[in-house]
């Protein structure tokens, strides 16, 4: 395939290369890099913020009604997860998933709950944990048992739809280095168990309990993917390839490569803003393929250490690289400005800027230990009620 920029028209084109005579096929802009975002928030008493054990069909369908079949069930009942169709605008998909997080806290309302966007609730405690009732979930529980309960958690993924699914892989391959950026710029799970973890992002620390999580390993092609896959299901370790939980990963349903590392964000604009981030880096790798085509074990170490940091430090910490250590300011400015022509083409520079505001400003994790800290003196106990609270009024702030 070609691929090629127009400064004039601001637009990528994609060609695809076919024999002498025949006129190649051209992507419409519209067509390109479309992405899709899947967010899971908690349900939790309207009152007391404490997480439900377990919540009625009803709340769900009553959700469906209002939705099509874009809001459903998580693995844990106090879960809902809502998925937006595809989009190529940016405007589009939040005016989208903002419909979906108030249709979803509609519905909760109508039992007495809330919904809240954030990787970790303060307050839940896994121990009282059911599964939602379904054949996959269970099939899931009885593989992981107690680890299965703890996965009291919440993410946002991130799909970008290719021209070649193919390509999927090695472009995932490319992108290890930059995974630790979306966890620090995504972090809003800075509390477990009713404690304070000392982690902005603790939601990977406890999902890396779960097996063939994390980074993938370095695979050079389809072909090498499909013979890990093709071991994995022929010797009964899993099904299929959607259980394989990785920080990133080719989807199974769908032709595109799907970011799993980031907590569900509070913020809504933040939710764009790493989506919009992900969908220009991931045209850029897709651009590009002599990007990072070098990368090799040290590099993936490297990245191993990076994620360790993003979830401890968040925006505030720094990243490992050959040549010394980078704050995640410089970090995300090398990205912005390396994807600068993707960013333009996609109508996605705006929607950039709040991933430089999230730095400045601060993430959901520490807008909610600024909240604690504020109203520690009245007890941890009220405290992390006002947190809880302030991460509901946030989820829904348009």
């Amino acid at each position: 395939m070609e691929f090629k920029f127009d400064p004039r028209e601001r637009r990528l084109r994609i060609r695809t290369l076919i024999p002498a005579g025949r006129e190649p096929r051209v992507f419409a802009p519209d067509e390109l890099f479309q992405f899709g975002i899947e967010e899971e928030y908690f349900l939790a008493d309207s009152e007391t913020f404490e997480a439900p054990a377990e919540t009625p069909d009803e709340l769900f369908q009553a959700a469906d009604c209002r939705t099509t079949g874009r809001i459903g069930r998580e693995f844990l009942q106090a879960q809902i997860e809502v998925a937006t169709e595809p989009h190529a605008s940016l405007d589009d998909a939040r005016a989208e998933l903002l419909r979906l997080r108030h249709s979803a806290a509609a519905a909760a309302a109508e039992f007495g709950l809330s919904i809240l966007a954030c990787g970790t609730h303060p307050l839940a405690q896994w121990r009282h944990s059911v599964q939602t009732p379904k054949d996959r979930y269970a099939q899931i529980m009885d593989d992981l048992q107690m680890v299965g309960h703890r996965d009291m958690l919440c993410g946002a993924h991130i799909h970008v739809e290719f021209a070649e699914p193919a390509r999927r892989v090695e472009v995932m391959t490319r992108m290890l280095p930059y995974v630790p950026l979306f966890i620090a710029l995504s972090a809003s799970s800075p509390f477990w168990q009713g404690r304070m973890t000392g982690l902005k992002g603790y939601r990977l620390a406890a999902y890396d309990e779960l097996p063939r999580t994390g980074l993938p390993e370095l695979f050079r092609s389809e072909a090498d993917y499909d013979a890990y896959v093709a071991a994995m299901v022929r010797s009964a370790a899993m099904p299929d390839a959607s259980h394989l939980w990785w920080a990133i990963r080719p989807s199974l349903k769908y032709p595109t490569l799907e970011l799993r590392a980031p907590d569900c964000c509070t913020r809504l604009d933040d939710t764009i803003a790493i989506a919009a981030l992900y969908r220009v880096l991931a045209a850029f790798l897709y651009l590009h393929p002599e990007h990072n085509a070098e990368i090799d074990v040290v590099d993936r170490a490297i990245a191993v250490e990076n994620k360790w940091r993003a979830q401890r430090y968040g925006i505030q910490g720094t990243f490992v690289t050959r040549s010394g250590a980078i704050t995640v300011a410089d970090l995300l400015g090398r990205v912005l400005e390396l994807t600068a022509a993707e960013a333009e083409a996609l109508a996605c520079r705006e929607h950039l800027e709040q991933c430089r505001a999230i730095v400045v400003e601060g993430t959901s994790a520490d807008a909610q230990l600024r909240v604690f800290t504020e109203n520690q003196r009245d007890g941890a106990k009220i405290a992390l009620h006002k947190v809880t609270r302030w991460i509901r009024d946030a989820t829904l702030l348009a």
